[in-house]
């Protein structure tokens, strides 16, 4: 089983991107469009205060009709951030991401931030476990019919 550790080890970029409560849902999303993102913590100081989701801003500011240039991160941001730590496998990620409709989760360790997996991270392991379990197979079949 792989650890979030791992996943993190192997990402290209783990820099967690993030912005204060006090900035503007456009400068949030300025960020996420630069960066490549769809997700940013909201934090003040060390600590986790939400996260803001391109899923936030589609159903709390384009639906609602308030402005983006207007409106504060922390009116729209998911307060409640659910979190995993380095030594969870990534068969928790996607049990814990499936059953409460994320796309990004924060990880945690010893009350730190060290970095944050996305559903694409966790699919990307997956396949890469995948390939690596079917070479082997291959390699046996083709081996044990000589």
């Amino acid at each position: 089983m792989t650890l979030v550790a791992d996943i993190l080890k192997r990402k290209p970029n783990a820099t967690v991107h993030s912005v204060r409560p006090t900035d503007t849902v456009l400068q949030a999303l300025r960020l996420m469009a630069d960066k490549g993102i769809g997700a940013l913590l909201v934090t003040e100081g060390d600590a986790i205060a939400g996260i803001f989701t391109e899923r936030d801003y589609a159903r709390k500011i384009a639906l609602l009709g308030r402005t983006s240039a207007d409106t504060a991160v922390r009116d729209v941001m998911t307060s409640h951030v659910l979190f995993v730590r380095p030594d969870q496998t990534s068969e928790q990620c996607m049990q814990l991401m499936s059953s409460h409709r994320l796309r990004h989760l924060p990880v945690v360790d010893d009350g730190k931030l060290v970095g944050m997996v996305s559903i694409g991270d966790l699919v990307n392991q997956i396949i890469s476990e995948q390939k690596f379990i079917i070479e082997q197979l291959e390699q046996y079949i083709s081996g044990a019919g000589r």
